[in-house]
């Protein structure tokens, strides 16, 4: 008989029955893959970028593949937060799984609206506010990269609801560690990190880029090393639970995150590959834990620190 494991994580609030999510915007609102695999084998669900009105996103193309990964310009593309809360929320609550809204605007007020909005809604466990996406024109990055304006945003979006709330980070930074601290201080209750890094691609037959946007957003296998990176640096200097995520395909690559400091991993541009991916990443976790004598995923969380001490 296989010896049982706890992989139950709490992510600053956010109860998880085991430490996988998806990234926002690569598994739609979850119902997509529901041919593949039990959405409620998930640790949660994170579904994508929701803003006050709906969306219609950049022009086409709007992704590219790359040697190592892909681009993506989607523009956040969305149904504007009341038909998510209307329609989209009270599907995902029968589900039983917790639901994680990732949300955005154009301003500070636009972030304060969408959370108010979504505050009691149902299944909602916890808000990922999105200051770090690289291919709106307006919000995204505006606030992403100057840790005042991170800060500013933390605190309104604090003051409207109670849930938890999780700021998801850019690398197209110079100092990743003081915007951290500067959210922190606003009171965020986690971290996520990191978003894509701006990238673009030229179509050498046409001479022009290969994105409608020209540049988008670089994820996949390339940016693993930036991503563990990341998390390592940031759980050294801030004290709050971290959601890594950049690259992850396999069990050993989520470990990699969880090792440096993450509690929990979300899995993004390998669902485009592997539809199951998530469930084979949790009982490649679970496998892992048995070979090697761990009985607590939570003894894991930075232990990469602290080896050889």
């Amino acid at each position: 008989m296989s010896t049982v494991v706890n992989t139950t994580v709490n992510l600053g609030g956010i109860l998880m029955r085991n430490p996988v999510t998806t990234a926002s915007g690569t598994f739609g609102f979850g119902f997509e893959y529901q041919p593949y695999l039990d959405l409620r084998r998930l640790g949660a669900i994170t579904v994508k970028g929701t803003t006050p009105l709906p969306r219609r996103g950049n022009p086409p193309p709007r992704i590219a593949e790359t040697p190592a990964g892909m681009l993506n310009a989607i523009g956040l593309q969305n149904s504007g937060v009341d038909r998510v809360k209307e329609e989209i929320l009270p599907r995902l609550a029968a589900l039983g799984v917790p639901v994680i809204v990732n949300i955005a605007g154009d301003t500070v007020a636009d972030y304060a609206l969408v959370a108010r909005k979504l505050d009691g809604a149902p299944g909602v466990a916890g808000l990922e506010i999105n200051i770090s996406c690289p291919n709106v024109k307006k919000g995204g990055l505006q606030f992403g990269s100057d840790p005042q304006g991170a800060a500013e945003v933390t605190r309104a979006v604090k003051s409207v609801t109670g849930l938890p709330v999780m700021v998801k980070l850019s690398p197209n930074v110079t100092d990743l560690v003081a915007m951290a601290e500067a959210v922190a201080a606003a009171g965020a209750d986690a971290l996520s990190m990191i978003n894509t890094l701006l990238g673009m691609a030229i179509d050498v037959e046409r001479r022009r880029p290969l994105l409608g946007n020209v540049t988008g957003g670089l994820s996949g296998p390339a940016v693993r090393p930036v991503a563990v990176r990341a998390v390592w640096q940031v759980y050294k200097a801030v004290r709050l639970p971290i959601l890594g995520m950049g690259g992850i395909g396999n069990a050993r690559d989520a470990l990699e995150f969880i090792l440096a400091g993450a509690t929990a991993v979300a899995v993004g541009t390998a669902n485009f590959v592997n539809p199951r991916v998530t469930v084979e990443i949790i009982a490649g976790i679970e496998d892992y834990m048995r070979q090697n004598g761990f009985q607590d995923i939570n003894e894991l969380i930075g232990l990469a620190h602290r080896s050889g001490e």
